[in-house]
């Protein structure tokens, strides 16, 4: 087995996609900052917010169709240089003292729109940089994955620190930086042709009819997203009323904190325990640990002491952990190489939509039934659609001993 950190071009990969996500990671928490101080508005907040939503969401399947078509290296590279100019320009309108929230928000759109191309390419990416399969390849997802929970651990810190020690301009001039250093990895990595030779460019349209036929053919691949779905739906109705149950009821701030930290140690450690475990019906095992964000949304609508709580969550988190390397894995393995980026596209718009809608539904069950009802419905929600899908032969039969035949076959 070829360890993928003996590639070159996987060791550069991985640096710059770790930058790209420490960039990522460093934005929210500053450009909310940014807003609430030039306007107070909520409205404002909201509208920068959803711009960068908004387009994500709606060029994410188009973004599927250009990654598929066009060399994945330069993809990446497009899309990091396009999010460093845009949040230059976020950094020189803070530092000026000259904002306006719109173009703080046209930034914002048009970073939304990098990040959906960045999203889609990232599967192909991997693959034509590490040609590697089985061990090495769910070796080389968990790493990334590793690299991924410590960004995102360490952007929101280092976001803060900068925020309380230079200002907020200066997260947006060192996420620039960051972005920049990404993308001037790229020209040095070197690409491994797969199979057959670059599809011949079609239509948008009919790259995105393709690009759905490949999703409804397989019942293991639509079922699951379904699943991912109503994960995330839930999971932001848990970081909705979260934080509100942890401070009326919990003691404080501290008690959220603890509990978010937990989350972020626990998604570290799936994805370590990812690169050491394969399981062999890898689908199943991965729909079954997300299964377990069940755990803390039950111990919030039963009022858990706060160590049950932060043990909860940890646990949840963990299963994200390793779901993440072996889903992507299974998918790398099992989704013919010129439409990977296309398939991988709807999983990310099915996930990234429900997002939002989480965090609609949750303050309205608030103020109708309570705190209770809501973490309860969602715990059994997410519980029996993911425990669920075993229930489909796709589902229980993809093996990782020969998972393309069967995945074909299902």
């Amino acid at each position: 087995m070829t360890h993928p950190l003996r590639l070159p071009g996987f060791r550069l990969l991985l640096i710059s996609r770790t930058l790209s996500t420490l960039s990522d990671a460093l934005v929210p928490t500053a450009l909310s900052l940014a807003v609430v101080q030039l306007t107070g508005s909520a409205t404002a907040l909201a509208l920068v917010l959803g711009c960068a939503l908004g387009t994500r969401l709606l060029l994410l399947p188009v973004a599927g169709v250009l990654a598929d078509h066009y060399n994945p290296r330069w993809v990446a590279l497009g899309a990091d240089a396009t999010r460093l100019l845009t949040q230059a320009v976020v950094a020189l309108q803070l530092l000026t003292g000259h904002a306006s929230i719109a173009v703080i928000a046209a930034a914002q759109a048009v970073a939304g729109a990098a990040s959906a191309v960045s999203l889609s390419n990232l599967a192909t990416l991997l693959v034509r940089v590490a040609p590697v399969s089985g061990p090495a390849r769910q070796k080389a997802n968990s790493l990334m994955g590793v690299a991924k929970s410590v960004a995102l651990l360490a952007g929101p810190a280092l976001a803060g620190l900068l925020i309380w020690v230079v200002g907020i301009g200066w997260v947006f001039v060192l996420d620039s930086a960051a972005f920049a250093a990404s993308a001037s990895l790229m020209p040095f990595i070197r690409l491994h042709q797969k199979g057959s030779s670059a599809p011949a460019r079609r239509a948008i349209r009919a790259g995105l009819v393709e690009g759905w036929a490949e999703v409804r053919a397989r019942d293991w691949y639509w079922t699951s997203l379904v699943a991912h779905a109503a994960w995330n739906l839930v999971a932001n109705v848990l970081l909705t009323l979260g934080p509100l149950v942890a401070v009326t009821r919990l003691g404080g701030q501290g008690a959220w904190i603890a509990v978010t930290q937990a989350g972020g140690i626990g998604l570290l450690a799936g994805s370590l325990l990812a690169g050491r475990a394969r399981p062999r019906r890898p689908v199943l095992a991965g729909n079954l640990v997300l299964a377990t964000y069940a755990l803390p949304l039950a111990l919030f609508a039963a009022s858990a002491p706060v160590p049950l709580l932060v043990a909860g969550y940890g646990i949840a988190m963990a299963g994200l952990g390793f779901l993440s390397p072996t889903w992507q894995t299974t998918v790398q393995e099992a989704i013919p190489h010129h439409v990977l980026a296309r398939v991988s596209s709807y999983d990310w718009l099915l996930s990234l939509a429900a997002q939002p809608l989480g965090v609609i539904v949750a303050p309205v069950a608030l103020h109708l039934w309570g705190a209770r009802v809501p973490f309860a419905a969602s715990a059994v929600l997410v519980a029996v659609v993911c425990a669920g899908t075993a229930l489909v032969p796709g589902v229980r039969n993809l093996r990782s001993d020969r998972g393309v035949e069967v995945a074909r076959a299902a």
